[in-house]
């Protein structure tokens, strides 16, 4: 691929990601937002739609995955990172939503950290910021 086509790639999927964070208010159902800013050491979770909740998240995290994964390919073009990549962002997923809506049911009644933390790994793609480095490095090592 042509160098200055990978840069504009590179920003642009980078920019994608900041779009997504920009609008995700609009787009997505997320009552933690609110709770999170404001009254998290006052108050207890009023109700939340637990389902609508889910599948938003899968929907915010597909999206910033499929970001990702364009990313990885576009730096990397190596059908193995991509496929690592894709099996770690799923089984990060069916770990993390699991142990965020017990936490949630539970109404955060062992701390509100954990849950904060875990949708921050949900919503953001934060995986991206360990594999871009991990990969980098291991295509450092392999020369």
């Amino acid at each position: 691929m042509n160098k200055y086509i990978k840069i504009a790639l590179v920003l642009i999927l980078f920019l994608l990601l900041f779009v997504v964070r920009s609008v995700s208010s609009e787009l997505f159902y997320d009552p933690l937002v609110v709770y999170f800013k404001n009254d998290y050491l006052y108050k207890s979770v009023y109700n939340v739609d637990i389902w609508r909740l889910t599948v938003n998240m899968f929907y915010r995290y597909l999206l910033n995955s499929i970001i990702s994964l364009s990313l990885i390919w576009v730096l990397f073009e190596r059908k193995d990172y991509l496929k690592f990549s894709s099996f770690f962002l799923m089984i990060a997923f069916m770990i993390l939503i699991v142990v965020f809506v017990f936490l949630i049911r539970d109404n955060f009644q062992s701390g509100y950290l954990l849950p904060f933390y875990i949708r921050r790994f949900i919503i953001h793609p934060i995986f991206l910021l360990i594999l871009l480095p991990a990969f980098y490095y291991q295509k450092l090592s392999n020369r």
